[in-house]
């Protein structure tokens, strides 16, 4: 019996939030299922890619990781435009970067794709004795946005998978184009000329 291929997705991802709160250790963590306890700031952004296996397709992520910094805020929309999802980022020991998170999604929202995906990750969740951002408070929030919420410990790995499986399971599957070329060509019968012709 055939059966229809696994579609391959790829699908552009960028991570954005403030400077410190653990996009970077996320990444590390999914891509390379490693923790560095003392991560130096990324400068301007980071690349990695990473396939995983969701239903019927497989998705590769082209993952771009920004640098937290102000002064590197101007580079975003370089990273987020044209991408397929987007993972918000913030530290749930800090209520500036949720703060700050909000800011991102308010631009994604008027500058980005409008079909993006948007995650928002409270990580550190490990740090439970620090809490500033109660986990409903962020819930509310995301609910209220459009994006889906959880929290993450790229320290512990928790939830770290599921945030990108999640993603994955939520992008619009594309159908594979018909014609390639982009030009749509209609088979319909040639229509008979009923106006007067010259040839009878």
């Amino acid at each position: 019996m055939a059966s229809s291929g696994n579609k391959n997705i790829s699908a552009k991802l960028v991570l954005l939030g403030d400077v410190g709160a653990g996009k970077s250790s996320l990444v590390l963590r999914f891509v390379k299922g490693q923790f560095v306890e003392f991560q130096e700031s990324t400068i301007g952004a980071a690349f990695f890619s990473q396939t995983v296996a969701v239903n019927d397709a497989t998705v590769k992520f082209e993952i771009w990781d920004t640098a937290g910094q102000e002064r590197y805020h101007s580079l975003a929309p370089m990273y987020y435009r044209g991408a397929a999802a987007a993972i918000i980022v913030y530290d749930i020991t800090n209520q500036a970067s949720f703060d700050r998170a909000k800011k991102w999604v308010q631009e994604l929202q008027a500058q980005g794709n409008p079909n993006m995906v948007m995650a928002l990750a409270g990580n550190k969740s490990d740090l439970l004795d620090g809490r500033k951002v109660a986990a409903e408070e962020a819930q509310t929030y995301a609910q209220e946005n459009g994006l889906f919420f959880m929290e993450t410990s790229a320290k512990t790995a928790t939830n770290v998978n599921d945030l990108f499986y999640e993603i994955a399971k939520r992008l619009p599957r594309l159908q594979p184009a018909p014609n390639p070329s982009g030009m749509v060509l209609v088979d319909r019968p040639a229509e008979r000329a009923t106006s007067t012709s010259c040839c009878g």
